[in-house]
């Protein structure tokens, strides 16, 4: 049976140890959170007035890549939104709007300066920067967003980061080590540290396997091993700010269960056929 535990989590990222699973499960999951999970992202953007120094395209592209809150349950992906309009609709589309002139000293225009429709469509922080503007410069724009998925622009990716490793394991043969310390020299992560007379291990799941401290152990065979399950993985997730990573993880889980339902049905069809 699978078995997962919470290691760390706050607002943006998350911990987990998975157990009890090969290496394609969590592989197929890390592919799903990046290029299936939807998130809202700038997808069209109406320039009313530009007098600043980036062209119109440049100025969307950056708009493109503001990460913004979604809200999952109260909008539609376009392709399955019943007005079936390539201009969207209140149920798939959000609008944000920006309009900033300089007056006299140069100003820099941030992510915050949008102002949206719905407040739950808002860039996660305000503080990302989009352009300057010398005196006299003006921005006038509306900017639409829609959900959207990783595998069509990386601008609809929920996360920055999402990887895993397998779970390190960490052993010290007290008897056979002659506390050198050389292993405690060379650990980049500082895992292994020299308390009195014996080595501990402190954080194991920093490891990042590289060995090291195997490699410069003057015994043979080395006083200290460093293995790894092959059923087990510490999976590290950071959210964008666009959903919780709670959220990623289960929309991604829903998103696995629904394509093993299609594919169940698909042979299901096929073999009836086959009859």
């Amino acid at each position: 049976m699978v078995e997962v535990r919470l290691v760390e989590k706050d607002d943006v990222a998350m911990r987990l140890v998975v157990q009890e699973v090969d290496v394609s499960l969590m592989n197929t999951l890390r592919r799903i959170v990046l290029a299936e999970v939807p998130t809202m992202a700038i997808d069209e953007v109406v320039v009313v007035e530009n007098s600043s120094l980036l062209h119109d395209e440049i100025l969307a592209h950056r708009l493109g890549l503001i990460p913004l809150r979604t809200d999952l349950d109260a909008y539609n992906l376009p392709e399955e939104c019943p007005c079936k309009s390539e201009f969207g609709c209140s149920l798939c589309r959000s609008v944000l709007t920006l309009e900033m002139e300089a007056s006299e000293d140069t100003m820099t225009v941030y992510s915050g300066d949008l102002t949206p429709e719905d407040p739950a469509i808002a860039p996660t922080s305000e503080k990302i920067p989009i352009v300057k503007l010398a005196s006299g410069q003006k921005i006038k724009l509306e900017a639409y967003a829609r959900l959207g998925r990783g595998k069509t622009h990386a601008k609809w990716q929920p996360v920055s980061t999402c990887g895993y490793k397998y779970l390190p394991r960490i052993e010290i043969d007290e008897k056979h080590c002659n506390l050198c310390n050389q292993c405690v020299k060379i650990c980049p992560k500082r895992i292994l540290v020299k308390v009195g007379e014996r080595i501990e291990i402190q954080n194991p799941m920093e490891c990042t396997l590289c060995r090291d401290c195997v490699e410069a152990c003057p015994l043979n065979p080395p006083a200290v091993q460093v293995t790894w399950d092959q059923n087990s993985f510490v999976w590290n997730i950071e959210s964008t700010g666009a959903l919780p990573p709670e959220r990623i993880v289960q929309e991604a889980l829903n998103i696995l269960d629904k394509k093993l339902e299609d594919f169940q049905s698909q042979l299901t069809e096929e073999g009836r056929s086959s009859q």
